[in-house]
């Protein structure tokens, strides 16, 4: 613990406030980065197959084997898919609601990530402003005896806070945009399975008076 805390001193004589708010917000960040990845793998994201069976099912015309199919899927939006099958066409507003409604407790957190991805940099370049300032007026504090090392010191010490600032948006960029393309995926698939619930192959199209073909 000792050896810990006089690590953080250091990092803090040595990068100053800026740099321990971009360490803080990091540890903050990787937090948030585990449960997001926790929480996507207890609701079942990405992981559809038994649901795709189902829809299948159901658009063949199998009934039976749809239900059950789904009985067995352990996907976040098999709820959603079961009112589907008890609903007609006019549902679709309602269960599209409910299927945002379970994104949206997937895409909590993503927002933050987002500010991460864009202010840490700037955060860091704040630093690096602060450090060239007093770098400069310890330069001028030193008259005729000007010594290249103060300055050269001062410069190096400001650019860490922006080299920090890029290490911590870099890595959260990359994730962000791994969670949002799985998110885009997920509404393709619960759009699309929706559709063919509740219009399967052969059904008459809305409004169609009974017994009229879909192909009439």
């Amino acid at each position: 613990m000792t050896a810990v805390l006089d690590l953080i001193r250091r990092i803090a004589d040595i990068g100053g406030p800026v740099v321990m708010i971009l360490l803080a917000v990091s540890v903050i960040t990787l937090a948030v980065v585990l449960y997001k990845i926790w929480q996507f793998t207890a609701a079942g994201v990405g992981r559809h197959r038994a649901l795709s069976q189902a829809v299948a099912a159901w658009d063949a015309g199998d009934r039976a084997i749809a239900r059950e199919a789904l009985s067995r899927s352990t996907s976040y939006l098999a709820p959603v898919v079961d009112q589907a099958f008890s609903s007609g066409p006019g549902a679709t507003e309602r269960l599209e609601a409910e299927a945002e409604m379970r994104f949206a407790k997937l895409e909590r957190g993503l927002r933050y990530l987002d500010s991460v991805a864009q202010l840490a940099p700037l955060l860091g370049l704040f630093g690096t402003v602060l450090g060239m300032i007093e770098a400069f007026q310890a330069l001028q504090d030193a008259g005729s005896q000007v010594d290249p090392s103060i300055l050269a010191g001062g410069i190096w010490v400001a650019l860490l806070t922006t080299a920090v600032g890029l290490v911590v948006a870099m890595p959260t960029a990359v994730v962000l945009s791994w969670f949002e393309g799985r998110m885009d995926s997920e509404r393709v698939l619960a759009g699309r399975a929706i559709q063919t619930v509740l219009q399967p192959r052969g059904s008459a199209p809305v409004g169609a008076p009974e017994g009229v073909p879909a192909h009439a």
